[in-house]
């Protein structure tokens, strides 16, 4: 059996060691974190999937003759269902696996959905996309290779202690105060920028997997029979779960909405991935007693996926359809300039503005 690289000789000795056989403690966890890998892997290449169906869907009911409402779809419901599917397995694999590594395996759905949109909506493969695929793939292979071992049973009390300790109080004042510096350019200057946006998701982030791992450890463990939930922390982690999660969609539709979706995606994977690493090193300490090598190659794993990420993400803007418009500034004889045919959604679309009495024929 190869031996992964990571914390198991700092925390639970060699494999098996002590009974001659593999079912340590260090195998049983290694067992349990893989399952999570894999389950992760398994949700984002989901969530991918149901991205695409979704967008398929809405092509379709473009191109029908009677335009009926999205929700009408039955392939877009198709589409939301896996969705959800693949956001319940994501959640369920912080229960198994540490966030480390379970944030930056969004890799997958970044990819996936890259290679699956040649299927579903015919799009062509281009060479950025086999290269970045090659290093988001390569980059994976370090995150789950170097990613630390650590035991998963987080119980309640765990999560009281952490949430007491020195080094994530420290860590909660800085993120409020960049947080409060960012929402009053946000509100008070009107700063709608890019990075401010997604900066601030990316905050709302740290703390959302911070939730999710504990909620999800809390659950794990009631369900094999040592009760969680009868702790007040666990409630207060999934209010927190809740809160966290809608202001970060809400800071990360505005960013949709104000940019293309090319410079949104990548730019809030790094963030939100550095992000959520940085709060699992601090709340979680995943990656005590790691040694300084697996430390550098999981860091350089997760630079490689990024890298991948971007240049996947990298000039795939959509052609839109522009409509024409009727200039009567080039047509001989009138001195019109501007737009005289209607909008679309006006009343009077197909027909042309009566001319101003100060404007005269020339002959």
């Amino acid at each position: 059996m190869d031996i992964i690289p990571g914390t198991w000789n700092a925390s639970f000795g060699a494999p098996g060691a002590g009974s001659g056989s593999l079912s340590g403690p260090w195998y049983s966890t290694h067992k349990t974190q893989l399952l999570g890998v894999l389950l992760a892997a398994a949700s984002n290449f989901l969530i991918s999937v149901s991205l695409n169906i979704q967008k398929c869907a809405h092509l379709r009911l473009v191109c029908q003759a009677e335009q009926k409402p999205y929700y009408t779809s039955k392939l877009w419901w198709c589409g939301i269902t896996l969705l959800g599917l693949g956001e319940l397995g994501n959640f369920t694999a912080y229960g198994f696996a540490p966030v480390t590594l379970v944030a930056p395996l969004g890799c997958v759905s970044v990819i996936g959905s890259a290679f699956i949109s040649v299927f579903f909506l015919k799009k062509t493969m281009r060479t950025a996309d086999i290269l970045g695929g090659a290093l988001t793939i390569t980059g994976t292979y370090l995150l789950v290779t170097f990613a630390p071992i650590v035991p998963q049973e987080l119980t309640a009390r765990q999560v009281q202690n952490y949430l007491v300790s020195w080094p994530f109080l420290a860590y909660s004042i800085l993120e409020i105060i960049i947080f409060c510096i960012l929402l009053y350019f946000y509100k008070r200057k009107a700063v709608k920028h890019i990075v401010v946006l997604l900066m601030m998701a990316a905050l709302l982030a740290s703390l959302t997997v911070i939730a999710v791992k504990a909620v999800s450890s809390m659950i794990a463990l009631s369900v094999k029979g040592k009760m969680q939930l009868t702790y007040s922390v666990f409630y207060v982690m999934s209010v927190l779960m809740a809160t966290s999660c809608a202001f970060q969609i809400k800071f990360l539709n505005q960013a949709m909405h104000l940019y293309e979706v090319t410079a949104v995606v990548p730019i809030n994977f790094v963030l939100s991935t550095s992000s959520a690493i940085i709060s699992g090193v601090i709340f979680y300490r995943e990656f005590q007693g790691a040694a300084l090598l697996s430390v550098f190659m999981f860091l350089f794993g997760c630079l490689l996926s990024s890298l991948g990420v971007i240049i996947i993400a990298r000039n795939k803007t959509e052609k839109h359809l522009q409509i024409p418009f009727i200039d009567c500034g080039h047509i001989p004889g009138q001195k019109l300039t501007g737009k005289i045919q209607p909008g679309s959604h006006s009343s009077c679309y197909g027909t042309l503005k009566k001319e101003d009495d100060s404007v005269k024929r020339q002959s």
